[in-house]
């Protein structure tokens, strides 16, 4: 079961890049979007929860939930939706595979906990992948504009990793409240501080929210993206660890290039083959002892996915 969950937010993950480049094209403000997709995701999200009394409101009123909100969703989709309406795609998926790098410099640097060469290694080499596949782009598109924009996306991938880090620490103070039920919250008040900013600095009028290509992009950042793929991703947190969830950021990347390549008319050059390969090698080595002792042991999630769901 965490082998499933973990290819299909890898591949739920990938595509949501092109969703939010093409969202942001249509010309609907970022941060607007952003806010909406995260406040209705996590409204149902809780909605549903309360209905299954796994959720009450008093969950809202921890201020864990508003620090989670400002890390995971706030800080790290303020960043990607401005960055993309100068960034490609694919590019921002893979400057987004910085992630669990940053991850695990900050759980050696602040959490003081060892980091094995070899994982050390792993992340090192699929970093070296992400740089592999941004050269090509960084030959021809090297303005100011674009990047400022990547600058954005690193700042933002710093708070994610943060975040992960902060909210594996929450699931743990709260062993009874599901990870579905604190990702929900979490996202409620990331979807408030994005509109809270959209409302202070994005123009809305003449926005045009029912074009088929801006509705079709927020339905699915809003249910695909939002609702399953961040469920996935705290409830993947709560049953290994934050670094392994993290290393979707580095198969993203292949999917996000490829998608954009087919279906959006982004470059995709023959030598960033090299990079992919690096990302894919650098994830399982930096996973190497965590994925050993899935396949070992019998998968705990197997038969507690229902009491998270």
């Amino acid at each position: 079961m965490v082998i499933a969950g973990y290819l299909l937010i890898c591949l739920i993950f990938g595509t949501t890049f092109l969703a939010i480049k093409i969202g942001v094209d249509a010309s609907v403000p970022p941060f607007f979007s952003a806010g909406t997709r995260f406040l209705a995701a996590g409204l149902l999200l809780f909605a549903w929860m309360a209905w299954r009394k796994k959720a009450g409101f008093s969950l809202l009123l921890r201020r864990e939930m508003a620090i989670a909100g400002f890390s995971l969703t706030f800080g790290t989709f303020a960043a990607l939706y401005w960055a993309e309406q100068y960034v490609e795609s694919g590019i921002a998926a893979v400057l987004s595979a910085s992630g669990p790098l940053f991850v695990m410099l900050l759980q050696a640097a602040v959490l003081r906990q060892r980091t094995t060469p070899l994982s050390l290694a792993g992340c090192l080499l699929g970093f070296l992948g992400v740089f592999l596949l941004m050269l090509p782009r960084l030959a021809v598109s090297a303005d100011g504009h674009w990047m400022a924009g990547s600058v954005v996306i690193l700042a933002g991938e710093f708070l994610y990793s943060a975040g992960a880090l902060y909210s594996k620490r929450v699931m743990q103070r709260l062993p009874a409240v599901s990870p579905v039920a604190i990702n929900a919250a979490q996202m409620m008040y990331g979807g408030l501080m994005l509109l809270l900013l959209s409302f202070g600095t994005e123009n809305m009028g003449g926005i045009e929210l029912f074009r088929p290509d801006a509705l079709g992009s927020w339905l699915y950042l809003t249910v695909a993206g939002s609702m399953v793929g961040h469920t996935l991703f705290a409830w993947l947190v709560s049953r290994t660890n934050p670094v392994f969830p993290s290393t979707w950021l580095y198969v993203s990347p292949l999917i996000a290039l490829t998608i954009g390549a087919l279906f959006y008319r982004e470059a995709l050059e023959w030598s960033m083959a090299l990079g992919g390969a690096a990302i894919v090698a650098g994830t399982v080595i930096a996973n190497w002892d965590s994925l050993r002792q899935l396949f070992r042991k019998p998968d705990p999630a197997s038969s507690s996915f229902g009491k998270h769901a």
